[in-house]
């Protein structure tokens, strides 16, 4: 079992929790991910790892309510204990000093780049993030993003804060200027990363994308997350979840992802019935 320490609504319908979980704490990396049961009839889903702290024996989780086991997880107060916590798992982000990077970060995708951030900046690397979302009270994490950047841009959709517009448009002004970009990592909706993929690959720019999002047991028996990658077939939570941008399909990554939106869908309405019958 892992112990809520703390929980917080950080936008609309989004999340961050510290959980009590010292020997995943002691071993994960910027990159990884935990796999939990909420109870012993709950489905298993995987979370990315969004900050850790060793010393204290801590994880944080980002995760926005999309279906029935995050709306029950939101509803979870503080000294509720999850059943199952299973990690770290995935690989690791390959941390060097590259010179100067990009962080690109969309929605909840932008939880998981952080501690990559902090990673890239703590062996040297100039970190040049920029944040998305379509409006500013949909923006998570931007004070922690700031402490470990050389310089934070922000774009929105509606223009409510920072440039108007998308996050492609602010990376394409950085690649103009000229400036040496060693290494673009995005995470976010998957459309955000195929966009940033094709504009990168424009400028010979190395592109890391986490596929996070479409894994479904995190251990790679289902074969849920299967994806095309440079012409092979990987699964995301075993292979991954980070890929070389460039070589990723898209376009089957897209029509998977969607594969079970029906039976999502079902269940949450379910759950919802099942909370208002009970008053």
């Amino acid at each position: 079992m892992a112990k809520i320490i703390s929980k917080e609504e950080i936008a609309n319908q989004t999340y961050s929790m510290y959980v009590h979980t010292p020997l995943i704490a002691k071993k994960c990396k910027p990159g990884q991910f935990v796999v939990i049961r909420l109870d012993e009839k709950g489905e298993r889903i995987p979370l990315t790892i969004a900050n850790f702290d060793r010393n204290e024996g801590n994880i944080r989780l980002v995760f926005q309510v999309v279906g029935k086991t995050t709306l029950k997880l939101s509803r979870y107060g503080v000294g509720k204990d999850i059943s199952d916590i299973t990690g770290p798992l995935g690989n690791p982000s390959e941390i060097s000093n590259y010179g100067t990077v990009v962080m690109v970060g969309g929605g909840v995708g932008i939880a998981p780049i952080y501690p990559i951030a902090r990673a890239l900046k703590e062996v040297g690397n100039e970190v040049i993030t920029i944040l998305g979302a379509r409006s500013k009270s949909l923006l998570i994490m931007e004070e922690d993003l700031a402490s470990v950047s050389d310089e934070l841009l922000i774009s929105t959709d509606d223009g409510s804060k920072g440039k108007k517009g998308f996050v492609t448009d602010v990376l394409k002004e950085l690649l103009d200027s000229g400036k040496n970009m060693a290494r673009v990592w995005a995470i976010g909706p998957a459309i955000m990363m195929q966009f940033i993929s094709e504009l990168t690959v424009k400028y010979g720019v190395p592109t890391i994308v986490s596929l996070n999002s479409i894994m479904v047991d995190g251990t790679g028996m289902c074969g849920a997350c299967r994806v095309n990658v440079g012409g092979e077939t990987k699964f995301t939570c075993v292979d991954g979840p980070e890929f070389d941008g460039h070589k990723v399909d898209f376009k089957l990554l897209m029509e998977r992802l969607s594969t079970y939106k029906r039976e999502e869908k079902i269940a949450l309405e379910n759950y919802e019935k099942r909370i208002r019958a009970s008053g």
